[in-house]
């Protein structure tokens, strides 16, 4: 699933300019697998990583699901 929603914001990357930064404050330890895939989808895995994605409804709702897990930075 992580991988369907890699490939569906990469190619929204390519169509849109808008970018979104995302920081992960809180471990993946002891959290549901699908939220650990999520994290991995958003290119996130371990505290402190900083990820810039497209701003896309895709990455949103991935943002979403792990909201306690991490922070948007900056969104552009």
């Amino acid at each position: 699933m992580a991988k369907a929603a890699t490939k569906a914001a990469s190619k929204a990357a390519k169509t849109t300019n808008k970018t979104i930064k995302i920081e992960q404050i809180g471990s993946a330890i002891r959290r549901h697998h699908s939220q650990r895939s999520t994290l991995i989808g958003l290119k996130l895995n371990k505290i402190g990583r900083v990820a810039e994605l497209a701003d896309t409804p895709e990455v949103r709702g991935m943002i979403t699901k792990v909201q306690h897990l991490v922070r948007i930075v900056d969104g552009k």
